[in-house]
């Protein structure tokens, strides 16, 4: 059975955390958002296919045509970074979660990444917390207290030179009173230029919102995006990935406003289950959508 992205995180986010509580317009745009730019994938889309086959998996990617990887690390940087430069693949980005703050930093100056990410921030910090069960609370005072922590984590980025970016999920879109979602709390109460984002559109749009929006009214703030779709469901907290142009987004918009807020780069990612085929075929059909709105 193929693991979730939030079960591998849950399973990998305990030991990673011991090392920081040790150490207290329209129609050109993808290839990462602005023209000129590579188009990328995360590597956790096709991670089944990675532990079977590292290189013959970033090889097929390659020759697809993604140029770039957003790097989870499940092995050791190095043998990653060799790996990439064998495929002839980039990595200007890396998820940490699983790895914690400190040895993610070490990781991503090894892989020689410039963006440091974290995917589920507000599950991060519940296991510094000491809690391994039950999900974040998605409130005011969580919002505030998640903006001030990702402060923390950007100006320890910003001394290692590196950026931190946040990443989304559906539920920063949580109504936190106000007018409010957590997520516009996370943009007021973050420093612009310590704590970036990084708009996983799927997410956005399980949530209830419209990527073009949050592009729109946050200008040089979103320099990544997750390119993600979803099948239509009306099953409660059920949310299967769909390839892109088979699902519920329509990205041409989405890639328009992204473009005119300064994205620098673009990661297909994709959420189970592969029922219909492959990861690395799937890899394929995301490219051929995306391909054409460069």
């Amino acid at each position: 059975m193929t693991m979730t992205r939030r079960q591998f995180l849950s399973t990998s986010l305990l030991c990673g955390t011991a090392a920081w509580l040790a150490g207290s317009t329209s129609g050109k745009l993808l290839a990462a958002g602005t023209q000129g730019k590579a188009l990328g994938i995360q590597l956790y889309m096709v991670l089944q296919a990675y532990q079977s086959d590292p290189m013959g998996t970033l090889k097929t990617l390659k020759s697809i045509g993604y140029s770039e990887i957003e790097a989870i690390v499940t092995s050791t940087a190095p043998s990653l970074r060799d790996q990439l430069k064998e495929a002839g693949l980039a990595c200007p980005s890396l998820h940490f979660d699983s790895l914690g703050i400190e040895p993610g930093l070490e990781a991503a100056h090894v892989l020689g990444t410039q963006y440091f990410v974290s995917s589920m921030l507000p599950a991060f910090m519940q296991k510094m917390d000491g809690k391994s069960k039950g999900e974040p609370t998605y409130s005011l005072d969580e919002a505030k207290r998640t903006a001030a922590f990702a402060n923390q984590i950007g100006e320890k980025a910003k001394q290692a030179g590196l950026q931190y970016a946040y990443h989304n999920h559906y539920r920063e879109f949580t109504d936190v009173g106000g007018g409010q979602t957590f997520y516009d709390v996370l943009l007021k109460e973050t420093d612009h230029d310590l704590v970036k984002f990084e708009l996983d559109c799927g997410w956005v749009h399980v949530g209830g919102k419209n990527p073009v929006d949050i592009f729109k009214a946050n200008p040089g703030r979103i320099p990544l995006m997750h390119a993600k779709d979803f099948l239509p469901t009306h099953a409660a907290n059920e949310h299967p990935g769909a390839e892109l142009g088979r699902g519920t987004l329509d990205y041409k918009p989405i890639l328009a406003a992204a473009n005119q807020a300064g994205l620098k780069h673009c990661f297909v990612e994709q959420e189970g289950p592969y029922t219909r085929m492959n990861q690395l075929d799937a890899a394929r059909v995301d490219y051929a959508y995306l391909r054409p709105l460069r």
